[in-house]
């Protein structure tokens, strides 16, 4: 552990997936735009990355998502239009999208070739800084956000900290799975990490969610790293390869994540969040209490 503790400034959004999973939604719009409730998914990850204390946030984007980029950017004539009609709470709203000390970055990905090589297109901007990423498709709450709770962690441990949580055996296919020694309630030091294995391979029941801090190490082993599952340059293999030079932890995180990749989690997000929300959610309550279900 070091002395001194680098800060966690930079923050790595891979959104370049096609999110075939939503067609037709998808076939025009990018997946991380998808809005739950009043927000798009891609906020509810920059805003927790913000709330890190993260500054500086890298969107590893494809061709076709524009979109991303017109939503954090400064929309001139919608501003003028609401300015003009004295709506200042909704341009309020729209300029805190964008804070003034936030920076984008778009780096576009040239082929899709798995999130190992998403997070290695970052490494001109990185260089040589611990970095965070953050999966769009897991919108993760916690109170502190829980990015937060990893930065807070690595300021103690100075070393690549994964989120995990517990997924049921028939699921262990879908995610990394790791294995390691406890070093509290919440933290691991990671002896094993394995892409998607079969329930009856697995080493645990500990799946890595999507939020990661990661040492600039890791570009080193994504760089000499052969296609893995799926005939993609997978970030696990890369983790694997770093555990063998540098102490990897797994950390238990407080909250709870949505899987927003999946039709059902954003349907289960939607629903949760509207019920907290505090403008909509008493109303929207009542309504669901008089569904004939």
């Amino acid at each position: 552990m070091s002395d001194t503790p680098a800060p966690i400034r930079k923050a790595v959004f891979p959104v370049a997936g096609l999110g075939t999973r939503f067609l037709p939604a998808t076939k025009a719009q990018p997946k991380e735009m998808l809005p739950v409730v009043d927000k798009p998914l891609i906020q509810y990850a920059v805003e927790e990355a913000y709330a890190a204390g993260i500054r500086q946030m890298i969107f590893i984007n494809g061709r076709s998502k524009r979109a991303i980029e017109d939503h954090f950017d400064t929309a001139y004539e919608l501003e003028s239009e609401l300015e003009a009609a004295g709506k200042k709470d909704l341009l309020a709203l729209t300029r805190s999208i964008m804070p003034a000390d936030m920076e984008c970055i778009y780096i576009r990905q040239p082929k899709a070739l798995g999130l190992g090589h998403a997070v290695y297109c970052a490494h001109s901007v990185v260089v040589n800084e611990p970095f965070a990423v953050l999966l769009a498709d897991d919108l993760m709450v916690g109170k502190p956000p829980v990015l937060k709770q990893m930065v807070e962690q690595f300021a103690e441990w100075q070393a690549t900290i994964l989120a995990v949580q517990e997924v049921p055996d028939e699921h262990t296919r879908r995610y990394g799975i790791v294995a390691g020694t406890p070093v509290n309630d919440r933290l691991m030091e990671l002896s094993h990490i394995v892409e998607k294995p079969a329930p009856e391979a697995a080493p645990s029941r500990l799946g890595v969610a999507g939020r990661y801090i990661l040492t600039p190490g890791i570009f080193r082993q994504i760089a000499a790293l052969p296609r893995g599952v799926g005939g993609e340059i997978q970030l696990t293999d890369g983790i694997a390869a770093l555990m063998r030079r540098e102490k990897v932890f797994a950390y238990r995180y407080d909250g709870k994540r949505y899987d927003c990749g999946s039709k059902e989690g954003f349907l289960e997000a939607n629903v949760e969040l509207a019920l907290t929300h505090p403008q909509l959610g008493p109303s929207f309550r009542e309504y669901i209490k008089a569904l004939d279900i």
